[in-house]
């Protein structure tokens, strides 16, 4: 491992392609020392990357659907300090259905990948982040009530919003910790899970995504930001 203490350290949960591995990309970049995860059979990427580093990311694999898995990888990590948590895992489902003809397993699918999963991730990792550190956790503006005025990807939008709604319960259960809490937006990317037609490309999201994140350290308490560090309203 080639990180001093002078160095900051990012765990990015869910890191393995898309938005993720560019987070990887951009904090290295940015002289951070990564520790990126994604599920055993898609990490090829990753390590690919972490060849070429110089030791500046470390590879681990975790399912973060399986509590185990996550149990077994805070217990690899219970020695580390972690500047900047980041959950990035999640998945979609058929944007075309509905929240009445959705089956039970693929709704219990998309929340309990979008929703529970990463809240445990959190809890089981917070200790690991000082005072001064960031927690965040990619959302997206699709889970602003405020904003939901048509009627598209509702699975996908109920996910996040209960998402939301979960970080806000546990901002209030850390209320006393001055860490920085963060739901982010990164806009409609151009990604396998975004689509060929998103608005964004990943190089126009994800820096500023990053520079958000880094203008937000030591600003405690939950905000819920877009790439640009616009307020997204609940």
């Amino acid at each position: 491992m080639s990180n001093t203490l002078s160095q900051k350290t990012v765990l990015l949960i869910g890191a393995s392609r898309g938005l993720g591995l560019a987070m990887v990309e951009e904090y290295l970049k940015r002289g951070y020392h990564v520790i990126a995860t994604g599920r055993a059979a898609s990490t090829d990427k990753l390590r690919d990357i972490a060849k070429a580093s110089a030791g500046a990311l470390e590879v681990e694999t975790v399912d973060v659907t399986v509590p185990q898995q996550v149990a077994d990888l805070r217990a690899r990590l219970a020695d580390r300090r972690v500047d900047v948590l980041f959950v990035n895992a999640g998945v979609t489902n058929d944007d075309r259905e509905t929240i009445a003809d959705v089956s039970t397993e693929e709704f219990v699918r998309v929340m309990v990948t979008n929703s529970l999963s990463p809240m445990r991730v959190i809890d089981a990792f917070q200790d690991l982040v000082p005072p001064t550190g960031t927690i965040g956790v990619m959302s997206s503006g699709q889970g602003s009530l405020t904003n939901a005025t048509n009627a598209n990807h509702e699975v996908y939008r109920g996910s996040k919003a209960a998402l939301n709604m979960f970080m806000r319960t546990f901002a209030a259960r850390s209320a006393d910790s001055p860490r920085t809490l963060l739901l982010m937006a990164p806009g409609w990317v151009k990604t396998d899970m975004g689509g060929s037609t998103a608005r964004l490309t990943i190089e126009e999201s994800i820096p500023n995504l990053v520079n958000t994140i880094e203008a937000h350290e030591d600003r405690s308490g939950l905000h819920y930001l877009d790439y640009l560090g616009r307020v997204v309203p609940w």
